[in-house]
């Protein structure tokens, strides 16, 4: 069984924002498996449990702030006994090209909240699926990570994430490094 996680912040306001992309790659999981709604408040996320080609997945989008995502993380995978070799989280990246899609396992959180905030609950070494979304010109990070992709973004935004779906679905199937070699964007 498979725990992917997307890291973003709930609510409207923070729906489009760059800091949300991990939510928008589970979104796009989502609307393409048949899912089942998980109800259980410890796990503070909106949780789903799906099965794609036979390879059960929880998937998960934090509701605690990305400040707190690892909470969220370590409670479901404590509950279905999930390793850390299973789990796949999806998060926005600063320090890639705004388009670029990479793939590590473990690694320094780079002052991501988010998984500074994973790392501090389970330990490093999980699956990361980094999805580039620039540097601020002329904005603190704060400002440019919590406002919305431009319009020359959105265009191009879906074709991304439906890029990452694939290699998400690749990482549950082939070897690491042949999805490494096969998905990623610079």
């Amino acid at each position: 069984m498979f725990l992917i996680t997307g890291l973003g912040n709930p609510g409207e306001k923070y729906k489009n924002t760059r800091h949300n992309v991990g939510f928008l790659v589970i979104d796009e999981i989502a609307k393409n498996l048949s899912t089942t709604s998980i109800n259980n408040s410890n796990f503070k996320s909106i949780t789903l449990k799906a099965t794609n080609k036979n390879i059960n997945q929880i998937l998960a989008k934090p509701q605690t702030f990305m400040n707190l995502s690892g909470e969220s993380v370590l409670s479901i995978a404590d509950y279905y006994g999930i390793e850390n070799s299973e789990i796949i989280v999806v998060h926005d990246d600063l320090d890639l090209p705004f388009g670029s899609v990479k793939f590590k396992i473990g690694g320094g959180h780079g002052g991501h909240n988010g998984l500074r905030s994973i790392d501090s609950h389970i330990g490093q070494d999980y699956i990361r699926v980094r999805i580039g979304i620039g540097k601020p010109t002329n904005k603190e990070v704060a400002d440019y990570v919590l406002s919305d992709f431009s319009k020359e973004e959105t265009n191009k935004l879906q074709d991304i994430i439906s890029h990452a779906v694939k290699a998400i679905e690749a990482i549950q199937i082939e070897p690491f490094s042949k999805v490494q070699s096969t998905f990623t964007l610079k």
